[in-house]
């Protein structure tokens, strides 16, 4: 899968720490080639907390840098892109604010998040504004999918938005892979 897990360094002294979080040529160097556009920032209160599986479709198809500034997440991203080797397939990756850890997903790919800790911030930048009429989602527990979640036996803590999404089967994606037989890609 094109996504990146990047390890920022932390620089420590008697004051507290410094970190760089967003340095575009070294992020070159991790295959990170996006011109970003917004930065959003969430806050979710409880342990549990489900976003996703969030997407936008073409022509506002965003790519992501994402990061958690307090508490700690397990990040999702799928791939939802036709002729992918991987299409359908999920990759994870705890980030958190101790370990500092980003992760790019590029277009093409659905992105969900549980938070692990209570009062948890997640930062991101994305490579298109927000465009409502192409907001778009796979459900959380999409056994097409098949995400196994940290949930301890609690039940998620949803949007009523996200508890409405359909599976992949029932999705068709506008996401092509580059190396797709051509016969995939509609004319």
């Amino acid at each position: 899968m094109p996504t990146a897990l990047i390890s920022t360094r932390r620089h420590d002294d008697d004051r507290g720490w410094f970190r760089e979080t967003w340095v575009e040529r070294r992020w070159r160097e991790y295959g990170v080639e996006c011109a970003f556009v917004q930065d959003n920032h969430s806050y979710s209160a409880d342990a549990g907390t489900i976003r996703g599986i969030h997407f936008q479709k073409p022509p506002h198809a965003q790519a992501k840098l994402v990061r958690c500034v307090r508490g700690r997440i397990i990040d999702y991203a799928v791939d939802l892109r036709i002729g992918s080797p991987t299409y359908g397939k999920y990759e994870a990756w705890e980030l958190s604010a101790a370990n500092g850890d980003q992760l790019f997903i590029p277009q093409g790919y659905g992105h969900a998040f549980i938070t692990i800790e209570p009062d948890t911030e997640v930062a991101y930048k994305v490579s298109d504004y927000y465009a409502p009429d192409c907001e778009s989602g796979l459900a959380w527990n999409c056994p097409d999918i098949g995400i196994e979640w940290p949930l301890g036996g609690r039940a998620p803590v949803l949007s009523a938005k996200d508890a409405l999404l359909p599976d992949l089967r029932d999705f068709h994606s506008p996401f092509y892979c580059e190396d797709a037989p051509q016969d995939m890609i509609p004319a």
